[in-house]
């Protein structure tokens, strides 16, 4: 189960550095740049995030996990909401002063703001239904059982409030926490996928009500399109791949079942199809790590994720994860 726990990490670390320089930029255009996606590559300066970054580095996808695993370490498997809002802007600003242009997403900065304001924690997620939630919830995974499944929706739900108090970003990040979970207990691909739209429906029931379409039925509908001739034009067309919940939470989805077999393959795709690419293809290989464990990955290009980003310790935090599971 280590191998998983790992794997759903370093999964999620390898999708959102594979996704770094191609953040933003259509499908054409990575094409033209790179040709097909078959390795980490510099941030190119076109790109408005992350221009000049070094190939293999992360982004705020996996940083904000990391941040998040280790609030569940300190608490026990429960984040505490003020520890949470003090840490996501401290980064916040440690970034802003090196200069990055790689900072919190639009949902998690207004709800940090308005904490820090005196909103209580209550309200700050109000409007929070982008895919942030959904980006960072992987470590809730693996510390936690999927079943009871209403029980395990109650935490990320509780994690969410902050930030993303909404029912559609709680059947997102659902989605994405409990594929992880069911994976992590060596669930094979149909039953997480089942277990992930069961985990939607129930998220879609928590949190306050915005305008938007239904995350579990846009997943089943990816996952129906994840089978067809042309998976990658279908869910670049079709299902799309910005910060909205509803595009990417199903795209990542659909990409797991694409690639079932291939999550080193998985990854590279889902990086490959522009937009939020990033985050598409970080929250694709945390699934995808989950089923198959570390050792799917190529070792050379786990070890090259590490060189970059020494500071993760994404291996120990699974393991101090995989304790709280226990």
């Amino acid at each position: 189960m280590n191998a998983r726990a790992e794997g759903t990490l370093i999964g999620l670390a390898l999708g959102d550095a594979l996704g770094m320089p191609t953040q933003m930029l259509t499908r054409a255009r990575i094409t033209e740049l790179f040709g097909v996606l078959d390795r980490f590559h510099p941030g190119p300066l076109e790109n408005p995030i992350s221009p000049g970054q070094l190939p293999g580095t992360v982004t705020d996808d996996t940083e904000q996990a990391v941040i998040l695993a280790r609030l569940l370490i300190d608490g026990g498997g429960v984040v505490d909401l003020a520890s949470f809002a003090t840490a996501l802007s401290d980064w916040h600003q440690a970034m802003a002063a090196k200069g990055s242009l790689d900072l919190l997403g639009p949902s998690t900065l207004r709800a940090i703001e308005a904490y820090r304001a005196g909103t209580p924690a209550e309200d700050t997620g109000r409007w929070g239904d982008t895919n942030g939630a959904a980006m960072r919830v992987a470590p809730l995974g693996i510390a936690h059982r999927v079943f009871p499944i209403g029980a395990f929706v109650d935490e990320v739900a509780a994690v969410n409030l902050l930030t993303h108090n909404t029912r559609i970003a709680n059947a997102g990040a659902a989605a994405i926490g409990a594929a992880v979970s069911a994976g992590i207990d060596g669930a094979d691909i149909r039953d997480v996928l089942e277990v992930a739209v069961e985990a939607a429906e129930e998220g879609a029931r928590r949190g306050h009500p915005t305008p938007g379409a239904s995350v579990p039925h846009r997943i089943r509908w990816a996952l129906s399109l994840a089978v067809g001739p042309d998976p990658l034009d279908a869910i670049e067309m079709l299902v799309g791949t910005s910060v909205a919940t509803q595009e990417a939470v199903p795209a990542a989805l659909a990409i797991v079942a694409a690639y079932r077999d291939d999550p080193w393959g998985g990854v590279l795709a889902a990086a490959g199809l522009g937009g939020d690419s990033d985050t598409v293809a970080a929250m694709a290989g945390a699934v995808l790590g989950s089923i198959h464990g570390v050792e799917a990955f190529p070792v050379d290009e786990v070890a090259h994720l590490e060189l970059v980003n020494p500071d993760l310790h994404l291996r120990s935090l699974a393991i101090r994860l995989m304790e709280l599971r226990a």
